[in-house]
């Protein structure tokens, strides 16, 4: 475990939080791919610090974007997934799903509003997948005083210019001019350097929410066609989803340059993130179980970097556990303010510096998700909670009322179920996921389902 020196605050730092889309924890050059190219991901890392037990807070997007925006876990919010929760084969589906919340409701002051409070100009660029702003659930609404492409949408419209999908009849917001060929990772790059530029003389919070490396897969002809040429990796081998890699990387370096060349590097934090673990059907997140969506470390542990000059000492490596309720915290922390609402995660710079420290982080999963096609299983995910404790991982399925037990640091790709072998660690860990699910009135799928077929 490293330790952060936190020193006197000469200056509220600025903050640049960059939150990639589906990429798994093994996609980059520096987490073990040997396939996908990311030097300047890769560079980023060897300038901070690389966190090996990341989480995000739920295994799909909308749900651990609400997470990371309120700084709660999903009960707190209602935002459990992509909307519908009652998705897949009605007559397989044992319970009723909680209903779900399809925006993070305006009442809650997000991370934006708190860090706006706290004299920082906030910008969104990209996906924001919680609301809108005519509806007094977007970007605008909540905290931003800039925003580009921030909309309801979870799937991008087009990769290239221009940005709209002419059957649904709808374009990204504020992309409506650009050149033919143009592609959205570079067109949304640039939209982020030139609020940076702009608010550069203040301190500001800029969130670049990349829609890469989401499907459709999208990618430059040339990069593509280099990775047709290049020898497989041992568990990567996608051509297009490697060159989409390689184009959110670039992106990452360009944003690395401009603050740079704009004087700001040294009071300027940058973040790299995930939102979820990869999707299974175009990468492999060996040796993680499973991917996108499940339950599974492959849908929830994720790649996470910080940068933070004069504080994180350079190609530090922290295996202290963190999940994405815990930036809202650290960057108030950092602002200098105090949130203004009891929040679940903690100040991720805190935790470094406490030795042996142990927390717990949870999920909480109400609904169903049907498995990917061609894969041979119903589910990605039906109802669960699940809980790690240090070193152990406990699911409960709420469909049979059963549970999983893992030790992560034995079993990394959680083959060995262990709830009968360890029953006291068992009886621990599910007292604890018990004692936190009434603690947050976390609603639970208790009603049958009267078209499932196992109930006649």
């Amino acid at each position: 475990m490293h330790s952060i020196a936190l020193q006197a605050k000469v200056s509220q730092p600025n903050i640049v939080f960059i939150m990639a889309d589906d990429l798994g924890w093994t996609d980059l050059g520096v987490t073990g791919s040997d396939f996908y190219e990311t030097p300047n991901i890769d560079r980023l890392a060897s300038q901070g610090m690389l966190f090996t037990n990341a989480y995000a807070a739920a295994a799909n997007s909308a749900p651990s974007r609400a997470c990371f925006m309120t700084g709660m876990y999903t009960p707190r919010h209602g935002v459990f997934t992509v909307n519908p929760p009652d998705r897949g084969d009605k007559t397989k589906r044992k319970l009723i799903p909680i209903p779900n919340n399809e925006d993070v409701c305006a009442d809650f002051v997000t991370m934006a509003e708190a860090l706006q409070s706290n004299g920082y100009q906030c910008g969104h660029v990209g996906k924001w997948h919680l609301g809108d702003d005519k509806d007094g659930t977007g970007p605008l609404s909540q905290g931003f005083v800039f925003n580009i492409a921030g909309e309801r949408a979870g799937t991008p419209y087009a990769y290239f210019y221009p940005y709209c999908n002419p059957k649904k009849k709808k374009c990204h917001l504020g992309l409506d001019e650009g050149t033919p060929g143009e592609y959205l990772t570079d067109r949304l790059t640039s939209e982020a350097i030139g609020f940076m530029n702009e608010h550069k003389e203040q301190p500001f919070f800029l969130y670049l929410a990349h829609h890469a490396v989401h499907t459709p897969l999208r990618a430059p002809q040339q990069m593509i066609e280099k990775y047709e040429k290049k020898a497989k990796g041992r568990y990567h081998s996608n051509p297009v989803y490697a060159a989409m890699i390689e184009s959110l990387d670039q992106n990452v370096g360009r944003v690395c340059r401009a603050v740079d060349s704009l004087g700001i590097a040294d009071n300027t934090i940058i973040v790299f993130y995930s939102d979820n673990g990869g999707s299974e059907p175009v990468t492999d997140n060996f040796p993680l179980r499973e991917g996108k969506g499940s339950p599974y470390e492959g849908g929830t542990r994720v790649p996470l970097i910080i940068k933070w000059p004069g504080k994180i000492e350079p190609g530090t490596i922290s295996d202290v556990p963190v999940s994405g309720v815990d930036f809202y915290p650290t960057f108030v922390e950092i602002a200098g303010g105090k949130p203004v609402a009891e929040l679940d995660g903690d100040d991720i710079f805190s935790l470094l510096g406490r030795q042996a420290y142990e927390r717990d982080l949870f999920w909480h999963f109400p609904a169903y998700l049907e498995s990917y096609k061609k894969s041979g299983k119903d589910w990605r995910a039906t109802p669960y909670s699940s809980i790690r404790s240090g070193d152990w991982k406990l699911i409960y399925y709420y469909e049979d009322k059963s549970v999983e037990l893992f030790n992560l640091k034995d079993d990394l790709s959680e083959t060995h179920d262990l709830s009968r072998s360890q029953s006291v660690k068992r009886k621990e860990l599910y007292g604890k996921l018990m004692d936190w699910i009434k603690r947050t009135k976390a609603p639970v799928p208790m009603e049958l389902n009267p078209y499932y077929l196992g109930n006649k």
